[in-house]
């Protein structure tokens, strides 16, 4: 199944191109890496996708309508960038965060309150923070607000999660645990991950598929392909950081 489709979508920001002729197909189950230097228009390809800009040419389509219906606001999780950068002193416990993203439904107060703190625990629980559900969220490390973040996105069941740099400012081993937590919602959920980030070292064992992004799509296809394309010789001629492990 055909989640994302993007034909023919350019954008651009007072004039200046941003995105060129993008063609873009997301399936049901992929673990895409979105990959490009800094400036390559890749949020902007994320809040195209997500209906939140719209482009001055082409198509985009999520669950095969154009994007922006309410009714499929249940179905996509979107964790932007510094999502993660909260005050220290921010008044909320890490339950209360996740839950905001639960205030919309409309239930019988009583039922919904029970109903909805038993999703947030479970949401917690997947991302390995169901023992801090009380603490307040600006105590936690980094690594620990980013999976709580995570789990805010993850909270109403989305089909496809979107993860703008995720793990900026996050130590090494950090990263390593993120990103396996990652790759078991993926095969194990069955949840479809979209991951932006500048920094191809990312592209990795868990990932499927590799979109290299500058304005225009440079490669889309899958993980093992990119690591023997010429997209990839020409990043490591040029001394671009890329760390790659073949499945």
């Amino acid at each position: 199944m055909d989640i994302v489709v993007l034909r023919g979508v350019s954008f651009a920001y007072d004039g200046t191109p941003v995105l060129v002729g993008i063609d873009l197909t997301i399936k049901e189950g992929d673990f895409l890496a979105v990959i490009g230097p800094n400036g390559s228009g890749k949020t902007t390809l994320v809040k195209v996708i997500l209906g939140l800009l719209q482009p001055a040419e082409g198509k985009v389509e999520l669950f095969g309508k154009p994007p922006g219906s309410l009714s499929d606001r249940g179905r996509i999780g979107y964790v932007p960038q510094k999502a993660t950068h909260i005050d220290p002193y921010f008044p909320a416990s890490v339950e209360e965060v996740v839950g905001m993203a639960l205030l919309s439904e409309s239930r019988p107060r009583a039922a919904a309150g029970r109903e909805r703190r038993g999703r947030v625990l479970r949401a917690l629980e997947v991302v390995g923070m169901g023992e801090f559900g009380r603490w307040p969220v600006g105590r936690l490390s980094g690594g620990q607000q980013q999976r709580v973040f995570i789990a805010r996105a993850l909270v109403t069941s989305p089909k496809i999660l979107f993860l703008d740099e995720p793990t900026t400012g996050v130590d090494a081993e950090t990263q390593t645990s993120f990103y396996d937590m990652l790759d078991r919602l993926n095969r194990q959920e069955g949840l479809t991950i979209v991951l932006i980030t500048h920094d191809i070292g990312i592209v990795n064992k868990h990932v499927t598929s590799v979109a290299c992004l500058n304005q225009r799509l440079a490669y889309h296809g899958t993980h093992a392909e990119f690591c023997r394309s010429d997209v990839f010789r020409d990043m490591v001629s040029r001394g671009d950081h890329l760390i790659a492990h073949e499945h």
